[in-house]
């Protein structure tokens, strides 16, 4: 029988709430920098919730042609910078092997900017107004579409759209087309832009956001008995997946192997999570069943950790299910805590800081989780960042809909 082909990551690329480049990115989450503040893309007047965890200071002319990216809508422009980011870091030329090349990336809402913009045209301008380029704008397979054409990809082209979870089940997916020989290497990510008055009256109506508008460094604290809904945020995420070998064969530096992936559903209810944490804590286990890892090897855990009252209890819950005692040994921190939820790209980003855990064995603190809630009962490393070796991390990402995955990353040590 023919050994499993292996995937590492060789390339890393980020936009984010604080940091639109790796290193920024890593210096502020580990020093425990808030990304969150008053939303300054709209008049939030009338607004239950008016604050928001923006990008600040992108250019996308730094990456793309500034006509090219007047047709972009933003949630492409930040799958596209993330990519070419994440390419240079790898030292690769796609197009010289471009039919081995691919791209999957997720976004769970598409290009929201351009639904508002185009929609208050339509109803103030009339249909003859309407932008030719809106439906290429707005569908949200051209975050990936936009990656490719940039890139000069030709191999697997695909997108996921599966919520919250979709960055984590575009990494997922990506990495088994390696491991199936469909592909060498694969952009694998997720963008969202969703800070837009229809992104934040729609969550702020379903009573998922925080409205702790006076204190939006501290809005978001995952784990604490105090929380009351998640930041939105926004920003990319891209990781270069490759085969072994091929990565061997061009000398490149491997951040870490991406051991396993696993996928569930809750099948039970349209927004709330499977209150047991049985769903999700299997989807830690498929993970860690195709890495050949027993629980017992998971020394860190980059929490989806929303800051929701019934999401977190419930993730808590999954952690102890996959890992039994072992839950109460392992290190647990939410990056929303300082980027805000940025759902179709969350799992993206957060995979991002989850490689760089174990490449630097430091692990990124849960900030604002000062009055624990006590059915979060685990190690969630509070306040401040905390040195430790890490050789295995998982890293959890669930939807709407019941969309849970899981994604464990290993060291690799040659």
């Amino acid at each position: 029988m023919a050994q499993q082909r292996r995937v590492v990551v060789t390339g890393l690329g980020v936009v984010s709430p604080i940091g639109n480049d790796v290193d920024t990115f890593w210096r502020r989450l580990i020093a425990g920098e808030s990304g969150v503040g008053p939303i300054t893309r709209f008049d939030t007047t009338d607004y239950k919730v008016r604050i928001a965890a923006e990008v600040q200071g992108f250019q996308a002319e730094d990456f793309i042609d500034k006509r090219k990216a007047r047709r972009l809508d933003l949630f492409s422009r930040y799958a596209v910078a993330a990519a070419i980011m994440a390419n240079d870091d790898a030292q690769f030329t796609p197009s010289l092997e471009a039919e081995r090349v691919g791209a999957v990336m997720a976004s769970g809402v598409g290009g929201l900017q351009t639904l508002h913009v185009e929609t208050d045209k339509l109803l103030h301008q009339g249909p003859d107004r309407t932008n030719p380029l809106l439906v290429p704008m707005m569908i949200p397979n051209m975050g990936a579409a936009h990656v490719s054409l940039q890139l000069g990809t030709k191999g697997p082209l695909s997108t996921t759209c599966t919520a919250c979870a979709a960055a984590s089940d575009a990494i997922g997916y990506a990495a088994r087309l390696i491991r199936d020989g469909a592909a060498d290497v694969m952009f694998a990510g997720g963008s969202e832009a969703p800070i837009s008055p229809v992104g934040v009256s729609g969550f702020a109506a379903a009573r998922a956001l925080s409205t702790c508008n006076d204190d939006p460094t501290g809005a978001s604290k995952p784990f604490d008995a105090r929380r009351d809904g998640f930041v939105i945020g926004e920003g990319a995420g891209v990781l270069v997946l490759e085969e072994l070998e091929h990565a061997l064969a061009r000398g490149v530096r491997i951040y870490v192997e991406l051991a396993g992936a696993g996928m569930s559903s809750d099948a039970f209810h349209m927004t709330l999570p499977d209150e047991t944490g049985e769903s999700q804590g299997r989807a830690m286990l498929m993970a860690l069943r195709e890495a050949g890892l027993d629980p017992s090897a998971v020394d860190y855990v980059n929490a989806h950790g929303t800051s929701t009252g019934p999401g977190d209890v419930a993730e808590t819950r999954a952690i102890k299910y996959a890992l039994g005692d072992h839950a109460y040994e392992v290190a647990v921190s939410s990056n929303k805590s300082m980027i805000g939820h940025c759902l179709g790209a969350a799992g993206a980003i957060e995979a991002v800081a989850t490689v760089l855990t174990i490449v630097n064995s430091y692990i990124p603190p849960t900030i604002n989780l000062t009055e624990p809630d006590p059915e979060c009962d685990l190690d969630y490393v509070p306040l401040e960042a905390r040195f430790g070796r890490v050789d295995v991390a998982a890293s959890n990402s669930f939807g709407f809909g019941g969309h849970n995955v899981a994604l464990v990353f290993s060291r690799y040590d040659g």
